[in-house]
């Protein structure tokens, strides 16, 4: 009998199963990936998820990172991070270190896929697993039960387009803006100790962000519109593209539509709550999903523990407001045709006022 059963062992699901074993409660991940999962992800952790994770016992080993730098075509202003150093690091080196942690807690890893979600009159709920493929479950207040395991709560952490959050019908209606990720590592030696945002002023409106993560590793993730190759995006940042030029270079992956805008958390009845990406995304602009994610798990195992998940919707709330009021301001911006083109040298002429914006997200 467990307390918590959460689908989805990325770096969220496995800080939220931590957590609910630090307040008290008994964890269980489904997850039917084993060893360390990759993903496109800026691999930038900003000081805010550093402090949350070594809080919780975590502390992967990366680049350290002073700051947040600007640049354009013409401008690059610096700013840093006043509340401690950031951390590049691998999302793979992120998933091995918190899949110890909850290994050491207690958690208990299960090798299944958790994809449709069904709702009955029965007193309890159940999942019955299909050859590891597709695992269907049934809802009602009594708990969850999968392959003979039993659980008060089912929490989805299982990303962006979250299967559980689809079949519980929270899926939100498809952005009229979608922006895509790529991201790919470059095997050169770190130029900068900043995370490095490069503005596009060639083609779409496109962002590169530049994150060491290791002694010889670059990771750069590039964010915009759908349909083009890595090395088409690339092209929009000439003075990137020059320096990378040689490199050898890992595989792309790529993630998106980045925007998701969940209606709620708590699915009706109370049972099945949503964290990390799959409770929704504005986007990858300000790095902080990893930060506000570790906030939301936090919080979410929290309002369990005390037996009142209906209060996590007004907690996630409070966690995410200022991350996503943020990074809705500066997206709107960057797609306003007169604002856009003007974020970089506004942040050259009023550092001030730049440094500010990114002590102000960063915590």
């Amino acid at each position: 009998m467990f307390d918590v059963l959460i689908v989805g062992g990325g770096p969220i699901g496995l800080a939220t199963a931590c957590y609910a074993t630090e307040a008290g409660l008994t964890a269980a991940v489904a997850e039917p990936r084993t060893g360390p999962i990759d993903k496109a992800c800026g691999e930038g952790l900003m000081p805010p998820a550093v402090a949350a994770l070594r809080a919780l016992g975590v502390d992967p080993p990366g680049r350290r990172l002073r700051g947040i730098r600007y640049r354009d075509a013409r401008h690059s202003v610096d700013a840093e991070f006043r509340s401690g150093p950031g951390r590049g690091v691998r999302r793979t080196v992120l998933h091995e270190a918190l899949a110890k942690r909850a290994a050491s807690a207690g958690v208990v890893m299960l090798p299944e896929r958790v994809t449709e979600f069904r709702q009955t009159e029965f007193r309890q709920t159940e999942f019955r697993q299909t050859e590891f493929r597709q695992t269907e479950f049934r809802q009602s207040g009594g708990g969850v039960q999968a392959s003979g395991i039993t659980a008060r709560y089912l929490v989805a952490a299982d990303g962006l387009h979250s299967p559980i959050r689809r079949a519980c019908g929270l899926d939100p209606e498809p952005a009229r803006h979608a922006r895509y990720g790529l991201r790919r590592h470059f095997q050169t030696a770190p130029w900068t100790d900043f995370v490095e945002v490069h503005w596009s002023s060639l083609g779409p409106a496109s962002e590169a962000y530049v994150t060491p993560v290791g002694d010889g590793l670059v990771g750069v993730a590039i964010l915009g519109p759908p349909g083009a190759a890595f090395a088409d995006r690339l092209a929009a940042f000439p003075e990137l593209r020059e320096r990378l030029a040689g490199a050898a270079a890992g595989p792309v992956r790529g993630a998106g539509p980045l925007r998701q805008a969940v209606r709620r958390r708590v699915a009706p009845g109370g049972r099945i709550l949503l964290v990390g990406d799959a409770s929704g995304y504005v986007d990858a602009l300000t790095g902080e999903g990893i930060s506000v994610g570790l906030a939301q798990a936090r919080v979410l195992a929290e309002c369990l523990a005390a037996g009142r998940p209906g209060d996590y919707e007004r907690q996630w709330r409070r966690v995410s407001r200022r991350s996503n009021a943020l990074t809705a301001a500066l997206l709107a911006a960057r797609r306003n045709p007169v604002l856009g083109p003007r974020v970089v040298p506004a942040a050259g002429a009023l550092p001030a006022v730049f440094g500010g914006a990114v002590r102000l997200i960063t915590g």
